[in-house]
């Protein structure tokens, strides 16, 4: 972190600005001597016209920013070179910059010093990339709520109460003959364990709101062949993604698209039909759609009105039965053959394919109560590390409920207390493991 880095910000391509960032003690020296006007003297967060010069030739004309540390983004002294964006101009400017002492950024090592220097924590770090990520408004919106600290200041409450109660365990403890500080009993512990619990228990009740937001629906089309699946999809996504046929088994393997519903993305895979067969290549499709299965978020179980049910539908009907599933009869506009009292009580959704299919469109909403989500405050922890330690530190407080059921010491009890702690300040950074860390920023794009 003492030497001083480069990279460039924008998107490599023609475009009419480019933007090469430098971060680092030495910034504005280096900079210094690849310009034509001196900027020592600048005052911070100020703009100045000039050019980039080699051996005294003009390489290109620009408008450098000036930020001086610690009110920038790495609480470094940065520099912003704004130059006209050519490919070639732009490498140049960033090979003069390394030629003159500044070093090539790793991916994320912006906003990996920015971290370290304590400008922001790792819920707001990790929120950087979400919102350069985000391909919707609703995950912009997440994105920025965590980039504000908004997810950060609900896990720092719940600390800061965890920390106040277990100081004053320790003082009890050490301290017994002062009369004058709080005596912490097992009835305030209690008021802790339920206030921890229904706090955490909400963030990740939440969390899967958070998740559909990022990243959207994991949605996968299912059925046996010919039942019409691609043919939804093709209606789903306007476009003819999917080649229709009448012929069984015309799709073999996985075709994917995207739509938004409700300002949610959607990712729907269409599968090969789900049959019995010789075929190799089908019999891979075949596979990989059961396989995908486990981790669709979304299955659109697919009949053909025209058909009896086989053991293969029933087959399937059992294999999603723990799933979130919508079951939708295909073409109806044909006569009915298929008994839809095997369904029992479940919903069904009719659609023709051939014409409009909104009513499924609603029942996605519905299912995700979609219409509800955009009227939510966006305030929600969206990644697996968050999510996962916020299970740990919600099995750590089950003990520690259990543990007062039993009547244990308070001392034993501060123990629980402590790890939830440590947990939280995991997830916002406080407390960390540099290998985390560094796979982490790894993941970030080049000049962020």
């Amino acid at each position: 972190m003492n030497d001083t880095i480069c990279a460039i910000s924008t998107a490599i391509g023609i475009g009419a600005i480019s933007i090469v960032r430098v971060s680092g003690s030495k910034s504005i020296n280096i900079v210094n001597k690849i310009f034509d006007r001196d900027l020592n003297n600048k005052k911070s967060h100020t703009i100045n016209y000039g050019h980039i010069i080699e051996n005294n030739e003009i390489v290109d004309e620009v408008m450098i920013t000036i930020m001086k540390a610690p009110k920038t983004f790495t609480r470094e002294d940065i520099v912003e070179i704004n130059c006209h964006g050519s490919i070639v101009n732009t490498n140049k400017i960033l090979e003069l910059l390394l030629n003159n002492g500044a070093r090539l950024a790793e991916p994320g090592e912006f906003t990996k010093r920015a971290f370290l220097n304590g400008r922001i924590d790792l819920i707001e770090a990790e929120s950087v990339m979400d919102m350069i990520n985000s391909k919707t408004e609703n995950a912009r919106k997440l994105a920025i709520n965590g980039i504000d600290g908004k997810i950060s200041n609900l896990i720092k409450k719940i600390i800061n109460r965890l920390i106040k109660v277990n100081a004053n365990i320790e003082v009890n403890i050490d301290y017994p003959e002062y009369e004058d500080i709080e005596i912490i009993t097992k009835k305030e512990i209690e008021e802790l364990s339920k206030y921890i619990n229904k706090e955490l228990s909400k963030l990740l009740n939440e969390s899967e709101n958070g998740k559909i937001i990022k990243e959207g629906i994991n949605t996968l089309i299912l059925g046996k062949p010919n039942v019409g699946k691609s043919s939804i999809l093709n209606k789903l996504l306007n476009e003819e993604k999917a080649i229709v046929t009448d012929i069984a088994g015309t799709t073999r393997d996985i075709i994917e698209g995207q739509i938004r519903v409700n300002g949610i993305l959607l990712n729907i895979i269409d599968t090969a039909g789900i049959r019995k067969t010789n075929d190799k290549v089908e019999k891979i499709g075949v596979e990989k759609s059961l396989k995908l299965i486990e981790s669709a978020d979304l299955i659109i179980l697919v009949f053909n009105n025209n058909e009896l049910l086989t053991d293969e539908d029933l087959e399937l009907l059992n294999k999603t039965k723990d799933k979130k599933r919508i079951i939708v009869v295909n073409k109806m506009d044909l006569k009915n053959k298929i008994d839809f009292k095997k369904f029992g009580c479940e919903k069904i959704v009719k659609i023709s394919a051939l014409h409009e299919i909104d009513e499924l469109k609603n029942e996605i909403s519905d299912i995700f109560k979609l219409n509800e989500l955009n009227n939510k405050d966006f305030t929600y922890l969206s990644n697996s590390r968050q999510i996962s330690l916020i299970k740990k530190a919600i099995n750590v407080s089950k003990n520690l409920e259990q543990a007062l059921k039993k009547e244990v010491p308070i001392d034993i009890l501060e123990i629980d207390i402590k790890e939830i702690c440590e947990i939280l300040n995991e997830i916002i950074g406080e407390s960390y493991d540099e290998k985390l860390i560094d796979t982490l920023f790894s993941n970030f794009c080049l000049g962020k």
